[in-house]
């Protein structure tokens, strides 16, 4: 009987991209929708969960609302703990609330915030508060531009105190008897304003392992319970930033822009950015975007600091083989100035192919590497899915762009159309999920793997 269960669970598999969302979102029209759910398999770290699952998600107006409900059990039927362990865990159920899309000149969301860019990205660089399935959060974007001038803004979580950023930025020229001189009436100045609120933000860790110190922090070893951590709490970080941005060129078929930025941590290094950004309209053929830019870093700077896995690298203690890292102690040992470039590729091919790509990497300094992919064909009209995401930190050498590890968060599905609704596909996450202290506090996060085999249907709506 067993046997039959398992396979009927299979063949009744319906989930697709339901904890992870890519820049390519907010693709319905007006009046679309789109229907998901059902029963499926979900092996998480080789233990075999059944899962129930639906997701609706529609469009009406400038409105779109999305849910995604995931329900796994395991073979005596009990609920997987963690996915309803925190309040965070039920209000993610709504995926989102929106109102507009980026760049429209109102964007409002509500819900998971995944790959968001604050200005040219010098401090805020594809964001996302929840790289953990088992650790979805509920966070808030505003971006409103009311021509003259206008501000960018994010709200990580409403659960527990997290990042908080605003950019605003005025078009001075449009203010001025120069409003309506072409190209320059568009130069734009901004100022930013972000930190971290999360009480392990600005932990430092030194050395020395002690049992004295600015603060002590316990190491939660179970094959050495007394061991301490020195270390040292320099308060929340803050970074302030000013940018500035010239159109070259304006047309239906090319924008050109350069800008620079400047971006000071707070008690820290600061840096500045030069670069060049491209805009190429192929007559919806081939659609294309490159952003290339140097870096001039001083000591203790880093670019980009609220980056796709700063959730991940804020702080970490490994309570099984005693070691721990933060990203403010990367930042505090980073002693020597250190330039780099920065370079971005987006192509979208006919409605067919979107490709995001990007790479970051300072001279001089070892492991600075990083690495960021999205990839989606469109399914429409086509009997193949393929689709999926890669972020990569602390890369050494190019020669490990691609080794998967603590540093690398990724998800890709392949699959087949046998019918217009119906899909047949293997799905393999790279996630990771939360380590607790005995106060329920997240304390480290360790790799997860989930290999899910999935038959869907995907079922348009219109309305």
């Amino acid at each position: 009987m067993k046997k039959y269960v398992v396979l009927l669970a299979f063949l009744l598999s319906v989930s697709t991209f339901a904890q992870y969302y890519s820049p390519f979102e907010n693709t319905l029209h007006p009046g679309q929708g789109n229907l998901e759910g059902g029963l499926g398999l979900n092996w998480i770290d080789g233990q075999l969960y059944y899962r129930f699952h639906i997701m609706p998600e529609v469009a009406l107006g400038n409105f779109g609302v999305g849910l995604d409900l995931n329900i796994d059990v395991d073979k005596i039927v009990n609920i997987r703990k963690e996915d309803f362990n925190q309040l965070s865990d039920y209000l993610s159920i709504i995926r989102y609330v929106r109102y507009g899309v980026k760049n429209d000149p109102v964007y409002i969301k509500l819900g998971a915030l995944d790959y968001y860019n604050l200005g040219h990205g010098s401090i805020m660089y594809q964001y996302n508060n929840s790289p953990s399935i088992d650790n979805r959060k509920i966070g808030l974007i505003a971006d409103i531009d009311f021509g003259d001038f206008g501000f960018e803004s994010i709200y990580s979580t409403f659960a527990e105190a997290g990042v908080v950023a605003v950019r605003g930025y005025v078009r001075p020229l449009r203010l001025t008897s120069l409003a309506d001189v072409p190209i320059i009436s568009d130069l734009e100045v901004g100022g930013t304003y972000a930190a971290d609120f999360n009480k392990y933000s600005g932990v430092v860790f030194t050395p020395k392992v002690s049992a004295s110190g600015p603060i002590v922090l316990p190491i939660l070893n179970p094959n050495n319970p007394t061991q301490f951590i020195q270390a040292s709490d320099k308060g929340r970080m803050q970074i302030v930033g000013l940018d500035l941005g010239l159109p070259l060129i304006r047309s239906s078929m090319l924008n050109l822009e350069l800008y620079t930025d400047y971006a000071k941590i707070v008690n820290y290094g600061s840096g500045v950015a030069s670069g060049i950004m491209v805009d190429v309209n192929g007559l919806g053929i081939l659609n294309a975007s490159a952003k290339l830019e140097r870096r001039f870093n001083q000591a203790h700077y880093i670019p980009s600091y609220f980056s796709s896995l700063y959730e991940i690298e804020r702080y970490r203690i490994d309570t099984v083989n005693g070691t721990y890292s933060s990203k403010a102690t990367e930042l505090a040992n980073l002693t020597n100035p250190d330039n780099g470039y920065f370079g971005e590729l987006d192509l979208h091919f006919a409605g067919l192919l979107d490709v995001i790509g990007s790479y970051q990497r300072l001279d001089k300094t070892p492991n600075s590497g990083e690495l960021h992919l999205v990839a989606n064909v469109s399914t429409q009209g086509m009997p193949i899915v393929v689709r999926g995401g890669y972020d990569k930190i602390n890369i050494s050498s190019e020669t490990e762009l691609f080794k998967v590890d603590n540093n690398s968060f990724m998800y890709f599905e392949l699959g087949y159309k046998p019918l217009p609704y119906l899909v047949v596909s293997m799905v393999y996450n790279w996630t990771f999920t939360p380590i607790r202290d005995s106060n329920n506090n997240i304390i480290d996060y360790q790799p997860q793997k989930r290999i899910e085999p999935r038959v869907y249907f995907e079922y348009p709506l219109s309305f």
